[in-house]
């Protein structure tokens, strides 16, 4: 696959139409993509609105899950989860042989490299149950120092666009927040759909700013590089399949 064009497909777990997903793949510039790879964002063709409950994070999992679980058959060299939920990661690793990457785990798993405590700054609290979630997975509580919110309802198609004077200092207020009395050493963007922050915390604060969405896209990219994918042990593929039933609602 050396001379070959290397396409992933990156699933954003909301409905939205083609200016939503333009705005949620700017987090990924052309200048940012290796040569030789293409990243192709996908939004879900019907399901969670917000993300903003246990509602939405079911059906987040389930139509994640639906839009990647024929990746491989189409070509792809991976698949990057567009939410810090992780939406369908360890259902598409069983189903899966090609890399599968979330967010959330890339992006803590980087703040671990670069700090002994992390902080999650999320736009609202109605997003805590999503990494209440993926960090009791993964097992990794004792590392987090805390997780805050500027409790502002978020805009997942528009994003942070035309709100960055009230947004940015309102994270940044957080941050140092976490920082100061929590402890943190490292700040974690909780949501993708935050990316346009990142560059201004990024040169405010003194601690490292991890943007989930970037850091997730480059494991991804340098798994594909080495020939790597997860371990069909610990995600073991279903010996009975039902992918002609999951694609219903999909494709049809």
């Amino acid at each position: 696959m050396a001379n070959e064009e290397r396409r992933i497909k990156v699933i954003v777990p909301i409905p939205m139409d083609e200016a939503g997903v333009a705005n949620r793949a700017q987090q990924l510039p052309a200048d940012f993509v290796r040569p030789g790879f293409r990243p192709e964002f996908h939004a879900v063709r019907w399901g969670a609105a917000l993300g903003d409950s246990y509602h939405d994070m079911l059906l987040m999992d389930w139509t994640v899950f639906q839009a990647g679980v024929t990746a491989g058959e189409e070509g792809y060299a991976g698949v990057l989860i567009d939410t810090v939920s992780d939406s369908g990661l360890r259902a598409l690793r069983s189903r899966l042989s090609i890399p599968v990457v979330g967010p959330g785990e890339a992006a803590f798993a980087m703040a671990m490299m670069m700090g002994k405590k992390f902080s999650v700054l999320t736009m609202w609290p109605q997003w805590f149950p999503l990494y209440e979630k993926t960090l009791t997975e993964y097992g990794w509580w004792s590392r987090v120092a805390s997780i805050r919110s500027i409790d502002t309802r978020p805009d997942v198609t528009e994003l942070l666009a035309g709100k960055e004077e009230v947004i940015f200092g309102k994270l940044e207020a957080e941050a140092r927040k976490a920082m100061d009395e929590d402890g943190a050493d490292v700040i974690v963007l909780g949501s993708t759909t935050m990316h346009q922050s990142a560059a201004h915390l990024a040169g405010r604060l003194p601690i490292p700013v991890i943007n989930p969405g970037p850091v997730a896209y480059k494991m991804l990219e340098t798994q594909i590089e080495l020939g790597l994918a997860h371990s069909k042990k610990a995600f073991p593929a279903p010996e009975v399949p039902k992918d002609a039933d999951v694609r219903k609602g999909w494709y049809e």
